[in-house]
């Protein structure tokens, strides 16, 4: 499954951002593996002193961003995992500044957040490869709008994308 095979209607326009910067022709399933290894290559070359640092006053710390790619991605396997299985409530959204307030992202060692992120990135891939085609194609509804496990793979994907773009220029890393 590829990022042409989805539609608008499978996700909030929110996340249009995140979802343009996907490359087209590649699967979701080699998407994980690849954005992993990307991930994880520019965490490679961090070291402990520049997880403090911020790019400008009043935005997160290195640490902060990393304890929030694993964060989102937590809360966006339930999202998934629930729809496949056919939740019928509305799953809320939530206040991503709270959780990086609370996340205690500072006394984190530079190893503890890679090894999180990995776990959580591989434990994603796995989620996904065990869902079947009609249970990625399961509409419900999430923080508002429609919703399918298949598009939030995706937005996964181009969530963490987009902050590694973050971390790249702003941060200069």
């Amino acid at each position: 499954m590829t990022i042409e095979q989805i539609s608008i209607s499978e996700y909030n326009s929110f996340y249009e951002n995140y979802i343009k910067i996907i490359p087209k022709e590649t699967s979701l399933g080699i998407l994980f593996l690849e954005n992993l290894k990307e991930s994880l290559d520019l965490f490679d070359n961090l070291s402990e002193d520049q997880l403090s640092l911020k790019y400008e006053e009043g935005k997160w710390t290195v640490a902060e961003v990393l304890q929030h790619l694993i964060d989102v991605e937590r809360i966006f396997q339930y999202r998934a995992l629930s729809l496949a299985r056919k939740e019928t409530k509305p799953l809320p959204g939530f206040d991503h500044n709270e959780y990086v307030v609370n996340s205690g992202a500072e006394h984190r060692s530079l190893q503890s957040l890679k090894d999180e992120f990995e776990i959580v990135r591989k434990s994603t891939s796995i989620l996904f490869n065990s869902f079947t085609e009609n249970m990625l194609k399961t509409v419900g509804e999430m923080n508002g709008s429609a919703a399918t496990p298949r598009a939030i793979g995706f937005i996964i994907i181009g969530h963490t994308k987009h902050h590694l773009k973050i971390l790249q220029e702003r941060y200069k890393l």
